[in-house]
């Protein structure tokens, strides 16, 4: 349930920056409760989907039919141009990465580049961050690419290790402080046309 209040928290942050209507929603699990918790509080629109994406037994021609992504004719079709991970653990086809570029972002719970990668995610980022020592962990908004956590950073933010942490404890810590702070903020940025894509890099215009 952590996951849901946090995809409704970065929902309603975004909703009340009038940062654009969410069209779209693709559940990684527990698409029926996403429906019932989330999409009340965010303006769905009338005509979005919920999608369940079945992370074991997807196979292309079955997604090929649902988001019709080829080409980029679902963006076309439906309108969408920004597409927000938020917390969800499924590598993205490189179909539709390839369709979205640079309209696809994802929050990390690092600062990358440390703690990220292949088999990064989740707690897992936590407990790496504890084990190593580090005094300052945080939380990492980046485009999407084709590598994992490889793309171009928009926007990181700083927290504090403290005596005593778990990584649930640490977890909690960086989602409040941090992941909850600024993935609204980046979407906002982007909606508003504020951010410049420059080879590796983003640029923020005031």
């Amino acid at each position: 349930m952590r996951k849901l209040r946090y995809l409704e928290k970065v929902a309603r942050d975004a909703a009340h920056k009038n940062a654009g209507a969410v069209m779209v929603i693709v559940a990684e699990r527990q698409a029926l409760h996403v429906r019932e918790h989330v999409a009340p509080h965010i303006g769905l629109d009338e005509h979005a989907h919920l999608v369940p994406y079945d992370r074991y037994h997807i196979i292309q021609p079955r997604f090929q039919h649902i988001c019709q992504y080829h080409h980029g004719h679902y963006r076309e079709e439906s309108g969408v141009e920004l597409i927000v991970l938020a917390g969800f653990l499924v590598a993205i086809p490189p179909m539709i990465v390839e369709a979205y570029p640079n309209k696809i972002i994802n929050i990390h719970p690092s600062l990358i580049p440390s703690f990220c990668g292949v088999g990064y995610y989740g707690l897992h980022v936590h407990e790496k961050a504890l084990e190593r020592g580090v005094r300052v962990t945080g939380a990492t908004v980046h485009f999407v690419d084709t590598g994992t956590d490889t793309g171009p950073i928009i926007l990181q933010k700083a927290v504090e290790v403290e005596n005593g942490d778990t990584p649930e404890i640490l977890q909690h810590r960086v989602m409040e402080q941090a992941e909850w702070k600024i993935l609204p903020k980046a979407i906002d940025l982007i909606a508003n046309g504020r951010v410049k894509v420059e080879g590796r890099r983003t640029v923020i215009e005031d």
